[in-house]
């Protein structure tokens, strides 16, 4: 019976705040497909030039992969390919999920992005970047960061 409240709860308060429109800036459903690497992280071959990429909620790194059903999956494939600025390991922890948008690749009809700290050795201020594994769009490294080398 709690659960059941719960979600009608969750889902009058998605209803809500879930505007009609998309703010999402960065969103292209003709973005190739993601691909997996042995190391199960995600191949990205390209580093944005924009510096609101991923930093910004409306240029979130869109990281659709198969389905939804595991965001947390597809999320340290992504995070888990990057290094710091001079390829330091980093770590990441997830603070919060916020701004609700419109998405038809979710039950709910709304999805939420993920916002993640991601720290280094040596780094004077964490870093938050906001992951979207509702909708696709080209993956790229964000600015400042680089790719891990294995």
């Amino acid at each position: 019976m709690k659960k059941i409240a719960f979600f009608i709860v969750l889902l009058i308060s998605v209803t809500s705040c879930v505007s009609t429109k998309s703010t999402l800036k960065n969103v292209d459903d003709n973005a190739p497909d993601l691909v997996l690497k042995k190391d199960n992280t995600f191949v990205i071959n390209q580093f944005a030039k924009d510096k609101k990429y991923g930093y910004d909620p409306d240029y979130p790194v869109n990281i659709f992969f198969q389905n939804t059903n595991n965001e947390s999956l597809n999320e340290s494939r992504f995070l888990n390919a990057l290094a710091g600025p001079s390829g330091e390991k980093i770590t990441y922890t997830k603070l919060e999920t916020c701004c609700p948008f419109p998405t038809k690749r979710s039950n709910m009809g709304a999805g939420f992005l993920n916002v993640y700290e991601l720290k280094w050795e040596g780094q004077k201020k964490p870093i938050k970047l906001y992951l979207n594994v509702y909708e696709k769009g080209i993956l790229m490294v964000p600015m400042g960061l680089r790719l891990k080398q294995n």
